[in-house]
Formats: C-alpha cells, sequence, structure tokens
C-alpha cells in the first residue's frame, strides 16, 4: 500500500499512563477517519469515534484473514498466523469459536471463580509473608492470569514460566524486533506441539485435551489447535495481567471513590467494567483490518486492499457516548465500553477476566486495607508493546 500524501506516526507516544495521547480527542473532532503511518512502513485509515470503531469491528467486508497475505498492510513486525482464530473469517472463524465457546461462557467462568480465589489468597499470602513493600506485577498480576489460564489448558506448573517470556517476546511493535517475535512465537508452538502429543496419549480434562478430541473428529486441524492455544495463553495472559495492574494505579490515584469499596464483600461489577474503559489497554486500541470491497467509514471511502484500524482506546474515550469520559467514574452506569471488542472477533474470555478482575480486586483490598503506593506515582516504571501497563508497581500497608 502507498500514498503520497503522508500522515500522522502510530502508534502515538503516551507521556502519562492514564491520559490518552492528544492526537485521539484531535482526530475524533476534526477528521475522525485519519490517515496514519505504521512502523512497519505501511499506512492504514484510522478510526477513533465510538460508532466508526463498532461499524469497522462489525463490518464482514473488513477482513481479518487478509492481514496474513504476502504484502498485506502490517502494523507490528511479524504477519498474524493465518491459523489463529484472531486471523480468521467466517466460515472457519466460526467453526473454531463454537468449539471453544462453551468454555468461555460467563456461567463456566463464575463455575471457575472458586479457583481463582484460592489461587489469589494464596498469592497475597506469600505477599504478606514477604513483608512490605511489595511488588504487585510479579507477585500478583502476571502469576495470577498465567495460573488461571495455564490451568485451563493444562499447562504444568514448572512450564508457566516460559510461556511468560515467549508471550512477553511475541507482542512486542518494535520493527526491529521481528527476529524475536519469530523465535518467540516457534518456540511457544514448539512447546505447545510437544504437548499436545503428551496429552494425545494421556488425555485429561482441560481444555487442551478436548481440543484435541476436535481435532481426531476432524473439527480442526493441528496447527489450528496449536495457534488456538498459543492465543488464548497471550491473550488470557497479557491482558489480565496489565488491566489488574494499570487498575490499581488508578484506583490508589482516586482515594474517593475507593475508600467506600475498601470493605466490600465482593468487588462491584460495575467498578470494574469502568476500569477497563479508562485503563490503557493495546497501544494500537484494535487490530488491523483490510477491505476486501470498498467500505465507507463516516466521510472516508475505503479501497480494496487498504488498512483499517479500529481504535477502541479512543472509542472508549468518546464524550459523546460517555459522559465525563475523561474522568473515572467508578459508579458509571450503561458503561457500553468496547475494551473487549465487539462483534464476531469480540473477545472470547471477556466473562473469565471479568471474574478474574473482581476477585483480584476485592481480595487484595480485604487483605491490604491500607493499600497504598510505596513510590511517587512518578517513579512507576510503564512500558509494553501491543498492550501498555506498569512493568512495576511497589506497594504497601
Amino acid at each position: 500500500m502507498s500514498d503520497d500524501t503522508g500522515g500522522l506516526r502510530f502508534p502515538f507516544q503516551l507521556s502519562q499512563l492514564f491520559t490518552p495521547p492528544p492526537e485521539f480527542r484531535e482526530l475524533r473532532e476534526s477528521c475522525p477517519v485519519a490517515r496514519v503511518d505504521l512502523p512497519t512502513g505501511d499506512w492504514a485509515w484510522l478510526a477513533t469515534q465510538y460508532e466508526d470503531v463498532r461499524a469497522v469491528l462489525n463490518d464482514a467486508r473488513l477482513s481479518r484473514a487478509a492481514t496474513t497475505r504476502p504484502g498485506a498492510p502490517r502494523l507490528g513486525p511479524a504477519s498474524p498466523e493465518p491459523d489463529s482464530i484472531m486471523a480468521m473469517d467466517p466460515p472457519d472463524h466460526t467453526r473454531l469459536r463454537r468449539l471453544l465457546a462453551s468454555v468461555f461462557t460467563g456461567r463456566q467462568a463464575e463455575r471457575m471463580r472458586e479457583g481463582i480465589v484460592r489461587t489469589t489468597e494464596e498469592l497475597l499470602d506469600v505477599i504478606e509473608e514477604s513483608g512490605r513493600p511489595a511488588d504487585l506485577v510479579p507477585m500478583l498480576a502476571r502469576p495470577l492470569p498465567i495460573t488461571v489460564i495455564c490451568d485451563l489448558l493444562g499447562v504444568p506448573d514448572a512450564d508457566r514460566e516460559a510461556f511468560r517470556d515467549w508471550t512477553d517476546a511475541a507482542l512486542t511493535l518494535a520493527p526491529s524486533a521481528a527476529g524475536a517475535v519469530t523465535d518467540a512465537r516457534t518456540q511457544l508452538a514448539e512447546y505447545l506441539a510437544e504437548l499436545v502429543e503428551d496429552k494425545r496419549r494421556k488425555p485429561g480434562g482441560d481444555l487442551l485435551s478436548g481440543l484435541i478430541e476436535a481435532q481426531a473428529q476432524e473439527r480442526l486441524s493441528q496447527g489450528e489447535l496449536i495457534a488456538v492455544a498459543a492465543t488464548l495463553i497471550t491473550a488470557g495472559y497479557h491482558t489480565v495481567a496489565n488491566s489488574f495492574a494499570n487498575s490499581v494505579v488508578a484506583l490508589l490515584r482516586h482515594p474517593e471513590q475507593l475508600a467506600p469499596l475498601r470493605g466490600a464483600e465482593r468487588f462491584p461489577l460495575a467498578a470494574v467494567e469502568e476500569l477497563l474503559r479508562w485503563t490503557p489497554g493495546p497501544v494500537s486500541g484494535g487490530t488491523i483490518r483490510i477491505a476486501t470491497e470498498e467500505v465507507k467509514i463516516g466521510s472516508v471511502v475505503v479501497k480494496p486492499g487498504e488498512a483499517v484500524i479500529p481504535s477502541t482506546a479512543s472509542a472508549n474515550r468518546d464524550s459523546a457516548v460517555f459522559p465525563g469520559a475523561d474522568e473515572l467514574d467508578l459508579t458509571r452506569p450503561e458503561n457500553r465500553h468496547i475494551a473487549f471488542g465487539h462483534g464476531i472477533h469480540r473477545c472470547l474470555g471477556a466473562p473469565l477476566a471479568r471474574v478474574e478482575l473482581q476477585v483480584a480486586f476485592g481480595a487484595l483490598l480485604r487483605r491490604f486495607p491500607e493499600l497504598r503506593l510505596a513510590v511517587p506515582e512518578e517513579e512507576l516504571v510503564w512500558g509494553g508493546g501491543m498492550i501498555r501497563g506498569v512493568t512495576s508497581l511497589p506497594v504497601t500497608w
């Protein structure tokens, strides 16, 4: 894809963790669908208004599968995996999503609540025994979701550290990291292939064993099986870990809203939803799509082969939909955020992520009612690749 007109460089730079790049507001108000230049040298149309973003996410003419083709515009250094459910269009996407849908219902997530509570309390025991200050990122934010998703898939405890390293490397956006991204994906796929063979010989009651059974019935290929497992690990770990850590900072920054929640028997779901809306998510705010035919988005006509990025990060701060959009309101009613996406690619694990966050926030505040940052907020370390978050979160109590 080429164009002589040039565009803004994207992703935009964040100067503060909870303050969106000013370009999002400027574009929503003056140019809701704008051309942006990507780190790869490609360019794309960036949708920033809530209604446009939802429309993009729900338009079958804007293809995820087309992003895997040679020469397709890319945001990151490596092309999406063709066998990944996140890079599929119907009917393949429909087939795989049906296989997974029963595992990621709200009812199933509630069945897992007790185990999540137990894991959380065990992690909090270690934090309490270790003494003050404690870094919540390596001691709670990361181990909780990696434990939950690995338990669901049936990954042995001893291998979880390697999973963390592989997913960290796989999510970088730096153009110079293409080799590291590919290596991490390859190592993860090779490990999963070995794990699949082990479970084929000794199946269990985990999700991976169920997928192996589905493969035996020719409902998915070996490549799809590996890609689904890798996607679930990456999505189920990184997004929840960063959302939790970022949200703890947000809560501590708003003591007047946090005070009534410290002694709550169960952390309010409305507060979870608002934290998901307000805290940072993916840097781009949405996965790239390619037009397979002419599509009109707002006043812009997107031609076949051109790329579109729907920014959920911008949409969730659209004041036309969220009054006082830049303000955190833990009691916000009718919160129609799209942090989990929209349409057929809406995050399958959303119900499970909600339960994990609700349990973790509630348990942390009950165990440490005087929880506070151990360093000034401006000294917090934050960064990341596709998903932004604090990488160290020292707290005391």
